[in-house]
Order: structure tokens, then sequence, then C-alpha cells
């Protein structure tokens, strides 16, 4: 669900603990402006809601010009509010990292949903795209006509309208991402070559040619990509970015039909205006586009909703569904309840100022076996130790003494767990010592 500029985090890459109030469950991406991460915030009440924290790289939360501008955009698009678009929560700068705070959207972004589709041999709905293209400028709209306070328009522009920045949920609502961003993006110098062509492929004409930009660029790159949807073929390409900008501003622009022949005559109509490249030529707006598009659907046969669309992106990621939720409920099964934790934070506590052990008073004996809890090291923590997982792939047992009150208090919480205290203080041990 992210830029074409981010790749899926590898799972020796991931990179999880606190930031601020979020906890950073897992990386999921990683590009040349952001990495982002799936996190927890914890509300009020205890509860934990799921959030995206996008973090600015390093070397650019440097570069004082596109922190400005990042942050203003962000603010921009901070205010906008509709079921179509994601919404953003906060943002600011924790430590060293700016960041933004945005909603979590459980589904896939049209960059993975059309190929999948076609990789398993399932031609992709002509109905679907339509409704997605509408849902889209629904959202758009809403942007491109947002006033503050005092009714001025606040002249938002998404100008990255593109397969990844379209996102289908799995319960069927579809979502644009990252408003306003692209625009802060475009101030970086450090873009690497061949990072941009991918963008370059859904630019307006204006867009290339650096010319003030208003909602029918936005307009425009819809037409691009829902061309891309409906025929299969990339509309502006090139070997070079300038190759792929002069096919914008000047190449053959060939009717839809002319790659799929059983395209509706409609359609086509809404596809070759919205790609007029003069702008004045172009629908003025994206809820012009969508009233067509939504008019073409009413007079179809078949109006898919919500509910169609949730069960066949379903069906599309069965199998990685599935995988998802295996992870989450093993770790849920891992991660103890916020009683537990504080509990066991509590002996942690107890341990760190334990001190050494103090002899027993006569007449009592000697401590008996469970005031020394023995402890399996799991080959995880062998495998941080020095020397690595060639030198220690073995469990190792370590004796750690113990006061008889925190012993009881440790035995007790794994009696609730129903694991050996042994057992639990080795993956806590382990967690802390990959995420310390």
């Amino acid at each position: 669900m992210f830029r074409n500029d981010m790749s899926p985090a590898a799972p020796q890459q991931r990179d999880t603990g606190r930031f601020g109030k979020y906890r950073l469950i897992d990386r999921i991406a990683v590009g040349g402006m952001a990495e982002i991460f799936l996190a927890n915030q914890e509300g009020e009440d205890g509860r934990e809601t799921s959030v995206v924290i996008k973090r600015i790289r390093p070397h650019l939360s440097k570069h004082a010009a596109f922190v400005k501008m990042f942050l203003n955009e962000a603010r921009l698009a901070a205010q906008l509010n509709h079921p179509n678009v994601v919404q953003i929560h906060d943002l600011g700068k924790i430590a060293e990292s700016y960041f933004i705070a945005m909603e979590y959207v459980a589904g896939r972004d049209m960059r993975r949903v059309v190929p999948k589709a076609e990789a398993l041999g399932i031609p992709f709905p002509l109905v679907y795209a339509v409704k997605i293209a509408s849902c889209v400028c629904a959202g758009l709209h809403h942007a491109h006509t947002k006033v503050d306070l005092y009714d001025n328009p606040l002249n938002i522009v998404h100008r990255d309208v593109s397969p990844e920045n379209i996102v289908v949920a799995f319960d069927g609502s579809v979502k644009i991402l990252d408003f306003g961003i692209a625009k802060a993006a475009n101030q970086v110098g450090q873009t690497r070559t061949g990072e941009i062509k991918g963008k370059l492929s859904y630019m307006s004409p204006e867009q290339c040619l650096g010319k003030t930009l208003d909602c029918r660029s936005d307009v425009f790159s819809l037409g691009v990509v829902l061309y891309e949807w409906l025929t299969g073929f990339k509309l502006f390409t090139g070997e070079s970015e300038v190759a792929v900008m002069r096919s914008i501003t000047e190449g053959k622009i060939y009717a839809p039909s002319y790659f799929r022949e059983d395209l509706p005559e409609k359609v086509e109509a809404i596809l070759m205006k919205a790609l007029e490249r003069d702008r004045d030529r172009r629908y003025q707006s994206a809820e012009e586009m969508q009233r067509d598009l939504d008019a073409f659907l009413d007079a179809y046969d078949f109006t898919p909703t919500p509910l169609h669309l949730a069960n066949f992106i379903k069906q599309l990621f069965e199998e990685e569904l599935q995988e998802e939720q295996r992870r989450h409920r093993a770790r849920a099964a891992t991660a103890p309840t916020s009683e537990e934790a504080l509990e066991l934070s509590e002996v942690v506590a107890a341990l760190d100022t334990e001190g050494p052990p103090v002899p027993p008073e006569p007449p009592v004996p000697e401590p008996s076996p469970a005031t020394t809890a023995p402890i399996t090291l799991p080959p995880g923590i062998a495998a941080l130790a020095p020397g690595g997982p060639e030198v220690r792939t073995e469990p190792h047992m370590l004796a750690v003494p113990l006061s008889r009150d925190v012993a009881e208090a440790l035995d007790a919480v794994a009696r609730r767990n129903g694991v050996p205290a042994g057992r639990m203080v080795a993956e806590l041990l382990e967690a802390w010592l990959k995420y310390r």
C-alpha cells in the first residue's frame, strides 16, 4: 500500500521498539525518502490502535527545505477528512526523526492487485476498475475543494495519483494515500536515477512542463491509471526520463479500444476526455469525472458494492491473508496482557534492586533449589553472542540467584500463562537482547 520507491523490508531488516508514544511493530517498507512502520498507539482507556508511521530517512532530516515542505504539505493533508482519503493523525519530530502517523488500512494497493489477478488468470473486472476510479474521484474532489476556516481554498493537489497510492481495503473501501507528499519529494535533489521513472508515467503534461498545477492535473493522472487497469497497457513509457516526458507531452494517445475491443463506448469517452492534453478541454473537476463514471455504472447490468470488492480482494490474496493471520496469532500468543506486563515489570524491578543474595539466617536450612532458577537460553540468544550462531548453536543453561519472594512471584506469573518459569524468562531475555 505504499509508494513505488518503497520496497518490502526483509525479515532481518525489521526494526521495532518505542518511538515516542508509539510502539513500532514491524518495518514494512523502506525507500529513499522514508521508512514505513506498522505501529500501535495506546489510548487513554488502555486500548491499542494500529497506525502507520512514515519516518523520514536521516539524510533528509538534515535537508531543511525538504523538511519544511514536507511538514507544511502534511499539515494541509491532515485537514482532510473523507472516507476515500487516508487520514493523517499526527506529525512532527521525535528525537532526530521527522514523521507522520496515519490511518492504517488493511488491504492492498492497486499496484499489487491488478498484477495479482493477472498472475492467477483472473481478468480484472471492468466495473471494479470503474468503481474504484469513482471512489478516487470522490476523495480527490474533497481535497481539491477543501477550504480553511475563513473559506479560503487550500489549493491541495495530490501530484502523485498512481496505482501504488490507491488502496483497496479488505472491507471493500477505497483509499488514497500520500496527499501533498509528492510536492515535498520533488524538492529533493538527491533522487537517484530510475526512482522517478515510475512516477513520471502518471504525470500530467503540465506537471512535466513545470507549470502551476490545479485539480485537473490529478484528473489526467487518474485517467492514465484507469487506462492501464482497463487495457493492461502502460500509456506512457520510454527508455529514459526525457523519453517518458516527451511521450506524455507529445506522444500519440491511442483510444483504449485499440487494445480492448469490448470496451464500452461510454467508458472510452470518459477516458479520452480525462486524457485531454489541453486541460481546458479536460474534465474541469474530479466531481465531473465521477458523475460520468457513476452514470455508466448505474446503467450497467451489475453495479459492485464494497462487499463485492472486499470478497474479490480477499480471494486474490487468500494465502497471504492466512499467513498474516498466523503471524498475528503467534504474536498475540507470546505477548503478555497489560496486567501481566505490569507484574513482569515489577519482577524485573525487584531483580534490578535485589543486590547480592542474602545468606539465610539460622536455623533456616540451605536455600532450596527453587531459589536458583535454571534458564535455558534459546538459540536466538546464542546467535546474538560473540562468535555468532556458528559458535553457539545449542541451548545453554544459566543459573540466576533469586530471593524467595521474587522466585514465588515469577512462578505465579508463569503458572497463569501456562509455561515453565525458565522458558518465560528466557523468552523475555531474548526479546530484551534483540530490541535493546
